[in-house]
């Protein structure tokens, strides 16, 4: 080299020796961080990629944090709910011991009774103090509220109904495509039963409670062979009643709708060949036996077919699941009428999944379990069996008082079925998928922005041997110009 003003071997040597350093400040950086994106510089596609997957990291691990809250507070009012089942269990018990009246006494009788009172009591303090940080849950909290229900509908149990969070009501469309029917045999009897004079006559009627056979003379009256049957009204579950349409039968009526009620009358004897049974008040051919069933109503709800069961229909899908019961004596039990209410609020309210909306949110009702709720409108209310009410063991209506708990058994055990469902395969299912998606998630992202150290260590290893080979050449380098000093002498 002649010329010394730009030694370019050493700017070379310096270029080379920044870059170098510049690696190996990356590698150290990278192994001390754990990171391989520390800053947008390091792989900007890569940070904005992993920048999503961690904000849905932290989503779904909230997520899974909501469903095991869920869990938690369905676990208390389930623990709540069992209590008030051994609570109605022991009730069960004392109606059908002060039932057997020949051999209990008066005082037996009364200290049953504050035995109920005080069982009643407690199912009252259960409900109002089962609660979770505070909140009451079988107190009606979470207990759906409507609007607008006409007494064409008793019963209306809302278990599930997905709510705008902007406060709108949920209307529910009630449409009846065909009728309940209950079952229907018809018996000829005239005025007076007649048979020709020629004796008397024993009938087989047999309901959906039981059996009774029933003898009628000749020349018993039309109203004598309605109270008979009537008098066993309760143990058979069918009714008597003139025809509206012929007032010479008398129709034989389940008490119950659908296709599980049926009504039978079988002659049994007869001293005449005469048949009195028939089919419906306009038919004309006679039978010795006869039975008949009656008629499930077809039930669109919101335009969905309903399930149904007599006059019960019930539809549950993703976000809505109602049941109700249509009166069957109004006119809502016709064909092609229809009703329409609203769900205005309620319902417990839990959010499981990654994203906050309409879709990732579960609706759960949970009743009012107090003595005022458990039963229903047609046998009456758990808090009739209190002393001075009407289903009291003193001297109440005790088997009345046994249909009541009846009911309220199988509510209860309706309700803490459906937590259990809820639990099992809602929140359980769903703390699963989150788990495996948070598992993934956490694998892409770490695949993205975590150091790999094995090639990391490989990258520093070469990034310190190039830096030292870079600092001896520019060692090396500066040191060139001098050899000009020799042509000086």
């Amino acid at each position: 080299m002649s010329r010394i003003n730009q030694n370019i071997s050493s700017l070379i040597a310096q270029r080379t020796l920044g870059a170098q350093n510049k690696g190996l400040q990356t590698s150290l950086q990278r192994l001390s961080t754990g990171l391989r994106i520390n800053r947008g510089a390091d792989d900007p596609a890569g940070l904005i990629a992993s920048e999503n997957l961690r904000a849905e990291r932290t989503a779904i691990s909230g997520a899974i944090s909501n469903a095991q809250r869920a869990d938690q507070v369905v676990n208390v009012a389930e623990g709540g709910l069992q209590e008030v089942s051994n609570l109605l269990v022991e009730l069960q018990g004392l109606v059908g011991a002060t039932a057997n009246e020949a051999g209990v006494s008066q005082e037996e009788k009364d200290a049953n009774q504050l035995q109920i009172d005080s069982i009643l009591q407690t199912i009252d303090r259960i409900a109002n103090a089962t609660s979770f940080q505070g909140t009451k849950l079988l107190n009606g909290n979470f207990d759906y509220t409507t609007s607008a229900v006409t007494s064409n509908i008793t019963n209306v149990n809302i278990n599930t109904a997905r709510l705008s969070d902007n406060g709108s009501a949920r209307s529910v469309t009630v449409t009846v495509l065909t009728s309940a029917r209950t079952a229907g045999v018809w018996l000829s009897t005239g005025a007076t039963f007649g048979n020709g004079g020629s004796g008397e006559v024993t009938f087989e009627v047999t309901g959906t409670k039981g059996v009774q056979q029933f003898t009628f003379a000749s020349g018993t009256s039309q109203s004598g062979i309605i109270a008979a049957i009537n008098s066993f009204r309760e143990a058979l579950g069918v009714s008597a009643a003139q025809d509206s349409t012929d007032n010479a039968r008398v129709a034989i009526r389940s008490t119950g709708y659908g296709t599980d009620a049926f009504a039978r009358v079988k002659e049994l004897a007869n001293q005449n060949t005469t048949d009195f049974i028939f089919a419906s008040a306009a038919a004309s051919s006679a039978t010795s036996d006869l039975k008949q069933y009656g008629r499930d109503a077809t039930v669109l709800i919101n335009g969905t077919q309903a399930t149904t069961d007599g006059l019960t229909a019930r539809v549950s899908t993703d976000g809505f699941d109602v049941a109700l019961t249509l009166d069957g004596a109004t006119s809502l039990n016709t064909t092609n009428a229809a009703s329409t209410f609203y769900i205005t609020g309620g319902g417990a309210d839990f959010n499981l999944a990654p994203k906050v909306n309409l879709a990732g949110k579960v609706s759960l009702g949970i009743e009012t379990v107090t003595t005022g709720n458990l039963g229903n409108e047609a046998d009456g209310f758990l808090s009739a069996l209190k002393s001075g009410g009407s289903a009291n063991v003193q001297n109440g209506d005790l088997s009345a008082a046994q249909a009541i708990i009846e009911s309220s058994i199988k509510q209860v055990s309706s309700m803490r079925g459906r937590l259990g469902a809820f639990q099992k395969n809602v929140v359980g299912a769903t703390i699963s998928s989150l788990g495996v998606s948070l598992e993934n998630t956490a694998a892409a992202e770490s695949s993205i922005r975590d150091t790999d150290f094995a090639a990391e260590t490989a990258n520093l290893t070469r990034s310190q041997i190039l830096s030292q080979a870079a600092t001896q050449s520019l060692s090396l380098a500066n040191s060139t110009p001098q050899a000009v000093l020799s042509l000086l002498g």
